[in-house]
């Protein structure tokens, strides 16, 4: 599996190669849309996007955990998870990929 990790640097190229943006509003835009995604996760709102996935927040209620190495109950504290199911067409995209 390659080690390549596409970074904002990466979005903001691809805009500017792409759309033809400067490279200063390329970047802008890329960091707006995260901010956008961001703050609508923050406030508990789902993050859909269309043949890409959807991102969303869950509540973790308060459990008891075990620690594997000592076998002692560890208490955890509720939390809120960040969470990402991949659209049908993602999942078939990235499994057809794996076959090439």
């Amino acid at each position: 599996m390659g080690e390549k990790t596409l970074t904002r640097m990466d979005l903001s190229e691809a805009v500017f190669r792409e759309v033809g943006l400067s490279r200063n509003e390329s970047a802008q835009l890329v960091e707006s849309m995260l901010q956008h995604m961001s703050d609508a996760l923050v406030r508990g709102e789902q993050v859909k996007i269309s043949s890409f996935g959807t991102f969303s927040v869950r509540d973790k209620s308060a459990r008891v955990g075990r620690n594997p190495k000592t076998g002692e109950e560890v208490p955890i504290q509720p939390r809120r998870v960040l969470t990402f199911r991949p659209s049908h067409l993602m999942k078939d995209r990235v499994a057809d990929g794996n076959r090439k």
